[in-house]
C-alpha cells in the first residue's frame, strides 16, 4: 500500500512539474527501503524560517547549478516561480549577475556560490547572513544550497542524469553562466 502511494505522488509530482522521476521510480521498484528514507529529504529541502523566498531559491539555484545540467535546475526554477520569486531575480542568479539582484537574492547568491567555490570569503558572506537573519539564516540557507544539490548526485549516482538541456523562466530561454569568468 505505501509504494502504491508513493508511485500516485511522484507520478503527480511528474505531471506538476513536467520533470523526470525515473531515478526515484528506480528506487521505489529495486529498494523501496531506500527511497522512503530518502523521501524526507524533500520536506527537509523546502525548509526555510526566517530568510525570504528569494534568499533561499537563490541558495538552492546555485546548489542545483553546482550539480545539475539543467532539469533539476529546471525543477528549482519552476518551484521558484511557483513560491513567487520575480522572474528577473530568478534569471539574474541563472545568468550570474549580482547588480540585477535584489539585496536578498544577492545575499543568498553571494552566500551560496562562496561556499560552493569553497571561497576564501564565505565567512565574509556567513557574517552578513549572520547580521540580516541571525543564526537561523544560515541554517535556512545552508540547507537550501545543500540540499538542491543532493537531488542532482543522486540522479547522476544512480545513472539517470543523462540529459543536458536549456534552462527557462516562464517560457523565456536563458543564458545560464556556471561559474565566474
Amino acid at each position: 500500500m505505501r509504494s502504491w502511494i508513493a508511485r500516485r505522488s511522484l507520478r503527480a509530482f511528474a505531471k506538476r512539474y513536467g520533470y523526470d522521476v525515473s531515478y526515484l521510480e528506480m528506487m521505489l521498484n529495486f529498494s523501496p527501503t531506500a527511497l522512503f528514507k530518502f523521501a524526507p529529504l524533500m520536506k527537509a529541502a523546502a525548509h526555510r524560517e526566517v530568510v525570504p523566498a528569494d534568499a533561499s531559491f537563490a541558495a538552492k539555484i546555485v546548489g542545483a547549478l553546482a550539480e545539475d545540467c539543467g532539469p533539476c535546475t529546471q525543477l528549482v526554477v519552476d518551484m521558484a516561480l511557483e513560491a513567487g520569486m520575480p522572474k528577473d531575480q530568478i534569471e539574474a542568479v541563472l545568468r550570474r549577475d549580482p547588480r540585477a539582484m535584489n539585496d536578498a537574492t544577492m545575499l543568498g547568491f553571494r552566500f551560496a556560490d562562496a561556499v560552493v567555490r569553497r571561497s576564501a570569503d564565505d565567512d565574509e558572506f556567513r557574517d552578513a547572513v549572520t547580521a540580516q537573519w541571525g543564526p537561523k539564516g544560515v541554517i535556512d540557507l545552508t540547507m537550501a544550497l545543500q540540499l538542491g544539490r543532493m537531488f542532482p548526485m543522486v540522479k547522476a549516482g544512480l545513472g539517470y542524469a543523462k540529459e543536458c538541456r536549456r534552462v527557462s523562466v516562464s517560457g523565456h530561454n536563458v543564458d545560464v553562466v556556471k561559474q565566474a569568468a
